[in-house]
């Protein structure tokens, strides 16, 4: 895809984004958005006591929650604000080589934006931009029902 693929909002900058998540799941595990480009959108989690498992590696888990987040913030950000909700359908996280410190990185990039679903690739890295896992994302983009709407 070429081309900005964001629907301009009020909130769309990384800092804006990432004080939405302060309370939630992603700010509890450490997770920021850092960067949101034409047609990517980029966040980092610290590999530490909150996303390790209990022999002191990257947890899978950790790394399906910050693929789906990522794939879930970007295809938020492609409807038309106060129009659709996205709803995650289907994720699946490949694991390719451990992080035991620093942070990982993902990266999230469009495969196709249909009308009712998204599908999206996700890759994580390390801080030397290794590859550590693939992941693919499908979300339902669903419409907001509106209010006296029968």
């Amino acid at each position: 895809m070429s081309g900005r693929i964001w629907h301009p909002r009020a909130f769309d900058r990384p800092e804006q984004l990432n004080a939405l998540e302060k309370d939630r799941m992603l700010g509890h595990l450490g997770v920021e958005i850092v960067e949101i480009g034409d047609d990517y959108l980029r966040a980092r989690m610290p590999v530490d006591y909150r996303t390790q498992q209990p022999f002191g590696l990257l947890h899978g888990g950790a790394s399906a929650v910050l693929a789906e987040s990522v794939g879930s913030w970007s295809s938020y950000l492609t409807t038309p604000p106060g129009e659709y909700q996205v709803l995650g359908l289907e994720i699946n996280v490949s694991h390719l080589r451990p992080a035991k410190s620093g942070y990982v990185y993902g990266t999230a990039r469009p495969v196709r934006l249909g009308s009712v679903v998204h599908v999206w690739d996700i890759r994580i890295t390390d801080e030397a931009d290794v590859l550590l896992s693939v992941s693919r994302l499908a979300t339902s983009v669903r419409p907001l029902k509106q209010s006296g709407a029968s």
